[in-house]
């Protein structure tokens, strides 16, 4: 019988937050090109540090000495395909997790082919939308570029899939976030629908979700945290706005001003 997950806890967000500003991570973002300013704005917001190092062999190397990646494959080609690569097989061999967010996959053959081979080298974490989570599982999806058309509850069972046989633990999003490692699972309530009329906040939430990917701790706990922080503050953001174009300025404000009693 399906059961819809129980919501994270609020001690358990607040615990995991606290743990996230004592100790800052160093981010290395390969992105895609559209939303590389608000990402880094968002992680900076929190109080991370990004970088965004592009070339190959820098690539590699800086993963060595981030606590985390970010693969994005929104604006994939070939050369930035070789630096993700350079950088995951650095980051494995340092021991640093890794996040795949498969960007429109299901839609268009080469991103998916390459998010299917990124499967095989154990991400810790994916995130996407629920199209997306159902085609990199393998399974009929209706999607529409980045824009998903499937709900998120319905593609829990693709996610927990996924999670089992990737290892990774799988954040399906939309109007509730879906966190599952394959045996447990988190739902994650909030946000607003402004959030999807702004360009990056989900390629954003991918990011902050690979941040808390760094911690110790309960991975499961830590990545539905990450999405908590995204949802809360992007509801307070809406109230305090007017429409898309005053979103942005006040969502960088609530992560900012965000503290660990919030998320209680």
């Amino acid at each position: 019988m399906f059961t819809r997950p129980d919501v994270l806890p609020g001690s358990r967000a607040a615990a995991c937050f606290n743990q996230f500003k004592r100790h800052p991570p160093l981010l290395h973002c390969l992105t895609n090109e559209v939303v590389q300013e608000l990402t880094a704005n968002v992680l900076l917001a929190l109080g991370a540090s990004p970088a965004m190092v592009v070339e190959a062999q820098e690539a590699a190397q800086f993963s060595r000495l981030a606590d985390a990646l970010l693969i994005n494959i929104g604006t994939l080609n070939p050369p930035q395909a070789e630096a993700m690569l350079a950088a995951i097989d650095a980051a494995n061999q340092a021991g640093k997790p890794w996040l795949l967010d498969p960007v429109a996959v299901g839609g268009l053959d080469y991103r998916t082919a390459f998010a299917r081979h990124l499967l095989t080298l154990h991400p810790a974490a994916i995130r996407g939308n629920a199209s997306e989570v159902m085609a990199l599982s393998g399974l009929q999806a209706s999607g529409r570029g980045v824009d998903s058309l499937d709900d998120s509850l319905a593609a829990l069972p693709a996610a927990r899939t996924l999670a089992r046989s990737s290892g990774a633990v799988v954040v399906v999003t939309g109007e509730v976030d879906y966190i599952t490692d394959g045996e447990r699972d988190w739902a994650v309530n909030g946000g607003d629908i402004l959030m999807t009329r702004v360009v990056g906040t989900g390629c954003a939430l991918s990011a902050v979700v690979a941040a808390f990917c760094s911690l110790p701790g309960d991975r499961l706990d830590n990545v539905a945290t990450a999405c908590r922080v995204m949802a809360l503050c992007g509801a307070q953001a809406t109230e305090r706005c007017r429409g898309p174009g005053s979103f942005t300025p006040a969502f960088l404000d609530a992560l900012y001003q965000l503290r660990a009693e919030d998320l209680q």
